[in-house]
C-alpha cells in the first residue's frame, strides 16, 4: 500500500478538508483507500470511515506505543493510504514534538504533504514553510494551500518555486467556500452520522480537489510502505461481550474493539433503543460519546436501564469510559441515567484534564493489580459528583515541569468506570485484567 499524511501547521489549517476530499476523489477514480488518524482521535475516524466504508484506524505513539502504531498501520488494506495528522506537524505530547505527526511521518517512512491556509501573507510564508522543512528531519513532500482565491494562489505559488527553487512541489490549492464547513462541538466536529447533508460537502470537495490540485501529480509521492509484525492478538475465551454502539456511543478504537472480538462473541446494542441487553454476556463496555446530546432518549428507555441495573448488580464485569461513566450516573443534566452509580453528571464550558496523561492504580482492588501504569487520554467538558470509591490516580506533566494529579477510577462490584479513555494495545495486561483473569 502506497501512503501519504496530510498535515499542517496548525489546527483548522484544512487538513480534515484535503483528508475527505481526497479519498473522495481516489474511490470515485477506482481505488481502494485506508483512512488513518494520528492522535487519539474518534471523530474524525468515523468521516473517514462514513467515506471509505472501512474502518479507520489511529496511529497514536502515546498509547500505542512504536509496535502498537506499526501494527494498527499494518492491519489498514488498500491501494492508498490516506493518513491525517493531529493538530500541527511538530505538535505532540508537551513541549516538545514526541509523540507528534513528524514523529510517525519518520516511524513509517509516510511522506508529508503540508496543507497551509495563508492570510496576508507573501514572502513571509515561505519563512513559514522553511521552518517546517528545516525544524526536524520529516519527508515533506509538497504542499496544498487552502482558502485562497485564484490569484493569491498563482503568487504564492510563484514566489514559492522561485524561492525553493523547484524542490518543493506546490500541488494547487482549494479556493474558499463556506459550504465545506462542517460545525463543530465541545469535543471537536459534529459527529458524521449527525451532518445532514455530508454526501453533498464531500462530493464538492472531491470535485474541488480535482479540479484546483494535480491529484495525479499528488499520486506520485505516495509512497510504498513496508509491512510490520502485527504482536497484538490474545487468546479466545468463548466469552459473550455486548458492547454498547449507537448515535450516543461510538468512540471507540477499531483494535479494541478487534481484540475482544478474539476474545469471545462481540454482540453490539443501542442504549437508545433497545429494550434489553444481550442475553447471558460475560463483558460489557459502555465507551464514550456524546450521552449529553441524547440525554432525553436515553432516560425514557427505562427497560434497558433496569436491565443494565439487573446485571450489573449481579456482578457481570463492566467497563465504562468518559461518556460510559455519565451514563451509569444517576443524572446527566438533571435527567435520570442508569443509576448503577451513585451521583450525578454535569456539563461544563471548560476542558477538564484534557490530554495525555498516566494511570497509576493506587488503591487495592479486586480487579487491576495495585501499582499498574497505564497510558491514557482526557477530553471532556463534564464532571461527576460523586462518593463512589477510586482506585486511580492520574498524573498529568505540565509545561513548567511540574505534575497535575487526580483521582478517577470507580470501582463498584466488577464495574470499573472512569474519563480516561485507553488503547489496549498499550495496555494489554489492563485488557486481560479487565475480561479475562479471574478475580477475587
Amino acid at each position: 500500500m502506497k501512503s501519504i499524511i496530510i498535515s499542517s501547521s496548525s489546527s483548522g489549517g484544512g487538513k480534515t478538508t484535503v483528508t475527505l476530499g481526497l479519498m473522495r476523489a481516489l474511490i470515485k477514480r477506482g481505488f481502494l483507500v485506508q483512512g488513518y488518524k494520528i492522535g487519539p482521535d474518534y471523530i474524525d475516524t468515523a468521516f473517514h470511515e462514513y467515506i471509505t466504508g472501512k474502518a479507520s484506524r489511529n496511529l497514536d505513539l502515546y498509547l500505542m506505543g512504536e509496535e502498537g502504531v506499526k501494527a494498527s498501520y499494518t492491519r489498514g488494506s488498500g491501494d492508498y493510504g490516506i493518513v491525517e495528522g493531529v493538530m500541527g506537524l511538530y505538535d505532540g505530547k508537551g513541549i516538545n514534538s514526541e509523540y507528534s505527526t513528524a514523529s510517525v511521518s519518520r516511524l513509517l517512512k509516510i511522506p508529508v504533504v503540508l496543507v497551509l491556509a495563508p492570510k496576508a501573507q507573501s514572502v513571509t510564508l515561505c519563512a513559514e514553510i522553511s521552518g517546517l522543512i528545516n525544524f526536524e528531519q520529516v519527508n515533506i513532500a509538497g504542499i496544498i494551500l487552502n482558502n485562497i482565491n485564484e490569484n493569491y494562489y498563482k503568487l504564492l505559488k510563484t514566489i514559492i518555486e522561485k524561492t525553493f527553487k523547484g524542490k518543493i512541489k506546490v500541488f494547487g490549492y482549494l479556493p474558499k467556500d463556506d459550504t465545506l464547513g462542517l460545525k463543530s462541538r465541545h469535543l471537536g466536529l459534529i459527529q458524521s452520522s449527525e451532518v445532514i447533508d455530508l454526501d453533498k460537502k464531500i462530493e464538492k470537495c472531491s470535485e474541488l480537489l480535482e479540479k484546483y490540485v494535480n491529484v495525479d501529480e499528488l499520486l506520485k509521492y505516495f509512497l510504498e510502505t513496508q509491512q510490520f509484525k502485527d504482536l497484538y492478538h490474545i487468546e479466545r475465551k468463548h466469552l459473550k461481550i455486548a458492547v454498547a454502539k449507537d448515535k450516543a456511543f461510538n468512540f471507540y478504537y477499531k483494535e479494541n474493539l478487534e481484540l475482544l472480538e478474539e476474545i469471545g462473541e462481540v454482540q453490539y446494542f443501542s442504549p437508545l433503543s433497545d429494550k434489553n441487553l444481550p442475553e447471558n454476556i460475560d463483558f460489557l463496555y459502555f465507551g464514550g460519546g456524546y450521552p449529553e446530546i441524547f440525554k432525553e432518549e436515553l432516560s425514557d428507555n427505562k427497560t434497558l436501564i433496569e436491565s443494565i441495573n439487573t446485571s450489573l448488580n449481579k456482578g457481570t464485569r463492566c467497563y465504562a469510559e468518559c461518556g460510559g461513566l455519565m451514563y451509569l450516573m444517576e443524572s446527566i443534566e438533571h435527567r435520570s441515567m442508569v443509576g448503577f452509580l451513585k451521583g450525578n453528571a454535569y456539563m461544563s464550558t471548560k476542558l477538564y484534564n484534557f490530554g495525555y496523561a498516566q494511570i497509576k492504580v493506587e488503591t487495592d482492588n479486586y480487579i487491576l493489580p495495585k501499582g499498574m501504569e497505564i497510558n491514557c487520554h482526557e477530553f471532556h467538558k463534564s464532571y461527576v459528583k460523586t462518593k463512589e470509591n477510586t482506585i486511580y490516580t492520574l498524573i498529568k506533566d505540565t509545561y513548567d515541569g511540574k505534575q497535575k494529579k487526580w483521582r478517577c477510577g470507580y470501582l463498584k462490584n466488577n464495574t470499573l468506570a472512569a474519563y480516561a479513555h485507553v488503547h489496549f494495545f498499550g495496555n494489554m495486561d489492563f485488557l486481560k485484567y479487565l475480561v479475562i483473569i479471574k478475580r477475587k
